[in-house]
């Protein structure tokens, strides 16, 4: 850190006038008592003698100033200059103790917020590292737990066999679903997964979700539709992939926290000239209110133990909250225990559509 100092003379004027101004009157009362001199003799040596004292004092007082305190605040800036302070970084050396005061208060405050960040972030790695640990660690001992049974002896037995080396892939499968949404959520986090932008219908897109999911929401009864039956197409600009893969994990969000004979409504509003706003909304459990600010963490579960039953990687929320971002869009949750939920997006349309509805 380059060091300049600004000096202040404040201390030194104020002292040396109070020393000044006492030491004037005491010789003045001095003078008076022991010589006799007359008022106007009085008032002039009274006034030299304070200019002299007044320059002494004011000399002497700025001097001790810089000789130790000016070191010792010096020493302050460079004990700080050594945590690399950017609040202290090539700044001038003040000696107004008020100042100082301000500066270094505000730099303890800027360090107790690092300092709670950082505990904050500790806990965060803790917990996602516990929460890695757990996810990967139950279908490897599923894997493992097969397999060793095979090794014991359950080999011989065909229709054994083959049932527990269908479980076990099912093991090896989840794995890799979490492998892979764990690598995409990081090349999401510090931007390197390339984004394609292309135009496409997004309703089209929607529907083919629709058909993808239609036997997994089959199997509670779920009806997947959308809010107006009579969609027109809507274009806009995206990775289509990516937003393909939204969709699909908001949708099965839906299913898997709906209701046996449910429903789940997708609806495509004009929001402004230039924007969409895609709607999922479903009739399922809903979401308490104190779990609203942390179901896009990953890993992140409302339900601690029925969803891992569903399956999934734990990461399906967090994925698309960092492709809404990703896309530099917002995405917003509104959720009633109880009542359902509705998860709704923006989008930006495509420059070479001329029309679309209201509400499409």
């Amino acid at each position: 850190m380059k060091i300049s100092f600004q000096k202040t003379y404040k201390f030194a004027v104020i002292s040396a006038l109070y020393i000044s101004v006492f030491a004037s009157f005491f010789a003045m009362f001095l003078a008076k008592a022991m010589f006799k001199y007359p008022f106007k003799s009085l008032l002039s040596f009274g006034l030299v003698f304070l200019f002299i004292i007044y320059i002494f004092s004011f000399v002497a007082i700025q001097y001790r100033v810089e000789r130790f305190i000016y070191r010792r605040v010096k020493k302050i800036y460079d004990d700080i200059s050594l945590l690399e302070s950017s609040t202290f970084r090539d700044q001038h050396i003040t000696t107004d103790m008020e100042a100082l005061t301000r500066e270094v208060k505000k730099f303890a405050t800027d360090k107790k917020l690092e300092i709670e960040m950082l505990k904050v972030r500790e806990k965060y790695r803790r917990e996602f590292l516990g929460n890695v640990s757990h996810e990967l660690k139950t279908p490897l001992f599923t894997v493992q737990g097969y397999l060793s049974t095979l090794l014991d002896g359950a080999m011989e037995d065909k229709t054994i066999r083959k049932k527990y080396l269908k479980r076990a892939e099912k093991g090896v499968e989840r794995l890799i679903y979490i492998v892979e949404d764990l690598d995409m959520i990081t090349k999401l986090e510090v931007g390197d997964l390339n984004l394609e932008f292309s135009e496409f219908d997004i309703v089209e897109l929607i529907q083919n979700v629709f058909d993808l999911l239609e036997m997994k929401a089959d199997k509670k009864k779920i009806t997947l539709a959308f809010e107006n039956y009579h969609i027109k197409p809507v274009f806009v600009k995206g990775d289509k992939d990516k937003l393909q893969q939204l969709v699909e994990n908001l949708i099965v969000n839906s299913i898997k926290y709906g209701k046996e004979g449910g429903l789940t409504e997708v609806s495509v509003i004009n929001l402004t000239k230039k924007k969409v706003l895609v709607r999922i909304t479903d009739n399922g459990e809903g979401i308490e209110s104190q779990n609203l600010p942390r179901i896009f963490e990953r890993f992140y579960r409302v339900d601690k133990s029925g969803a891992r039953s569903e399956g999934g990687s734990g990461l399906g929320l967090a994925i698309v909250k960092h492709i809404v971002e990703a896309h530099k869009e917002k995405i917003y949750v509104e959720s009633e225990f109880g009542i359902g939920s509705e998860f709704s997006f923006t989008l930006t349309k495509a420059k070479l559509i001329s029309k679309t509805n209201e509400e499409v």
